[in-house]
């Protein structure tokens, strides 16, 4: 157990500490009410457990709030710095009836997809389970309230990091704790095979978001680097399999890059593989971070999702939030590593 926070840490574990103080069992169920049902972290607030009890629990919060990008759309991009230093991203998003965080898993990101500015710096490390939670405890202070959906599309490639996500996401939906409806709750990945696999051996119904980003191996291969790609048949494959098993239709994420994967052959195969694989896509404009990719004119866009839709497929364009306050994904965070090396 965590003895540095009371973030995930489980029941049955929390019993077995409670139990080591000398402690009745009740003390459990009060101590998770507070956290997961009132969002009070800090034992010394829990003030219907004794003095003594609140300062024996006393640990350190995994992460604060170093530095926040709002938008004029009400977009809010918090910058978080974490125990060790290192620094990930968290985004607020609102809409007319919901509120969306978007959570990051990990410190950096091992893919690189070669047009995103979180993979720029490479992965710094994994992010623990609290960490993780930490992101959603600061969002839901700011916000007053947990969020209607969270999705992990931030930094990282959650499914590298099975240990620190499926450990949150068990304290996101555990009747116990948060109680979140799965269905809420979207996990993004890259095409990591082996993970999306383990995900639908979960047994929950969580969304799965593919980011896919092209119909064919040869032009995925300029966009995502050889280190951690995975055959694009072998994708879709694993995504059958998690419709199958998880019960959800699964969504490949496409971000349009101009002159990249933005051609009338690319939506027209886009849309076969969605169509065979019964697959809704989720058309992204690209957000410029820096890395050279250019966004392809609205014309060409709307003509790649007309195509779409002619086809039958079950197509969105992604409304764009947060782009004028550097929240491309690890805008924010890069700048604050470009202005500490200065």
């Amino acid at each position: 157990m965590n003895s540095d926070t009371l973030l995930a840490v489980s029941a049955s574990e929390l019993a077995e500490r409670i139990a080591a103080l000398g402690e009745k069992r009740f003390r459990v169920a009060q101590i998770l009410e507070h956290i997961y049902k009132h969002r009070v972290t800090d034992p010394a607030l829990m003030s219907n457990l004794p003095a003594a009890l609140r300062e024996k629990l006393a640990g350190k919060f995994p992460a604060g709030e170093a530095d926040r990008a709002v938008s004029e759309d009400g977009t809010t991009k918090l910058l978080l710095e974490l125990a060790d230093g290192a620094g990930i991203e968290m985004v607020l998003i609102p809409s007319l009836s919901r509120m969306t965080f978007c959570l990051s898993t990990q410190v950096g990101c091992p893919v690189g997809c070669r047009f995103c500015a979180s993979g720029a710096l490479g992965l710094e490390r994994n992010l623990t389970a609290a960490e993780i939670l930490a992101e959603l405890f600061i969002g839901a202070s700011l916000h007053g309230g947990w969020p209607d959906n969270i999705v992990f599309m931030g930094i990282g490639e959650g499914l590298l990091n099975p240990a620190g996500l499926f450990t949150a996401l068990e304290f996101m939906t555990g009747s116990e704790y948060i109680g979140m409806s799965p269905r809420r709750i979207t996990v993004s990945t890259s095409g990591i095979v082996p993970g999306i696999r383990r995900l639908a051996g979960l047994g929950r119904e969580y969304n799965l978001a593919i980011s896919l980003h092209a119909p064919d191996d040869a032009t995925r291969a300029k966009i995502i680097p050889d280190k951690i790609r995975y055959p694009i048949s072998e994708i879709m494959a694993a995504a059958d399999f998690y419709r199958e098993t998880a019960g959800r239709m699964v969504t490949l994420e496409y971000t349009l890059l101009d002159g990249v994967n933005d051609s009338v052959p690319a939506a027209r195969a886009l849309a076969v593989i969605a169509l065979k694989h019964h697959c809704k896509v989720n058309l992204i404009g690209h957000n410029p971070s820096g890395t050279g990719f250019k966004r392809p004119p609205a014309a060409v866009i709307e003509r790649f999702l007309h195509i779409l839709e002619l086809e039958k497929v079950q197509a969105t364009l992604r409304l764009e939030k947060g782009g004028d306050s550097a929240a491309a994904c690890g805008q924010l965070r890069l700048k604050s590593k470009v202005l500490r090396r200065k």
